[in-house]
């Protein structure tokens, strides 16, 4: 287990707020007026789909690997001097359509997870393609594993309690399913003795579903640090990896956690 007591606090941003439908240059208007109340934060933290909204409509919303979107993630990035993360409808190299979380950077690099679990249910297998790699990112030391909406439910693709310090999932989860969001996010931080970030969007979709948000920071106890509900707005949290390092010591359950070995599944 990695020493954590001389890194410093994280401080996030979560941004929960209602995309407008299947309109990239709408979005990024509206939140970069939001990412206005952001300054201060090292990460800041926008939901799933949120230049478009959770759309099926891949071929026509797809944005190239180096499209507008992205760009867009990385000047709002340069401007807050932050990390700034959510996915987007992208078009991979190799002709595929992917659900992309981006890891935009202030110094203009860009890392990116493609969400692995496809949510059936909205025939979202039949028009994406699925990621094959688990991601694990550094930002100020801290080791932070990306991850999308629907990944949440499988635990074995969250799990890591040796490394990760951070989960941090981007979301455009149904309000008809909020019991199953509130109660497996706790969980992830419980199992994996390490800080969760969830953001959420609110409103409802183009296909008439609404979303109750539920956005929230959660920590190794699974204890709420921040949750603003169904408001819309920009949530600030600061995480303590004192507190986290204290806990891992103090209650290494991580020492007991069993091996496994992850292999891509056939699809």
């Amino acid at each position: 287990m990695r020493d954590l007591t001389a890194l410093p606090d994280l401080k996030l941003a979560l941004v929960q707020t209602a995309p407008v439908w299947q309109d990239p240059a709408a979005n990024h208007a509206h939140f970069a007026r939001l990412l206005a109340q952001a300054e201060g934060a090292d990460l800041v933290i926008l939901p799933e789909m949120f230049s478009t909204g959770f759309s099926m409509d891949a071929a026509a919303l797809a944005e190239a690997e180096d499209g507008p979107s992205r760009a867009w993630l990385l000047a709002q990035a340069a401007r807050l001097n932050a990390v700034v993360v959510g996915s987007v409808i992208t078009r991979a190299f190799d002709g595929s359509y992917r659900n992309r979380l981006y890891w935009a950077r202030p110094d203009g690099s860009c890392a990116h997870y493609d969400k692995r679990h496809l949510f059936r249910m909205a025939g979202e297998h039949e028009h994406y393609a699925p990621g094959e790699e688990r991601v694990l990112l550094e930002l100020k030391g801290w080791h932070v594993r990306p991850l999308v909406c629907y990944d949440l439910r499988f635990p074995v693709w969250s799990r890591d309690p040796h490394d990760t310090d951070l989960l941090l999932y981007v979301a455009s989860w149904p309000a008809a399913r909020r019991n199953a969001w509130n109660r497996l996010l706790p969980a992830r931080g419980i199992e994996n003795l390490c800080f969760v970030a969830a953001v959420n969007r609110i409103g409802a979709d183009g296909n008439g579903y609404p979303h109750a948000g539920d956005s929230q920071v959660l920590d190794f106890h699974g204890e709420p640090l921040q949750m603003p509900g169904e408001a819309e707005g920009v949530f600030h949290v600061t995480l303590s990896a004192e507190a986290l390092a204290k806990y891992r010591t103090r209650f290494p359950a991580w020492r007991d956690a069993d091996t496994f070995e992850l292999r891509s599944r056939e699809d």
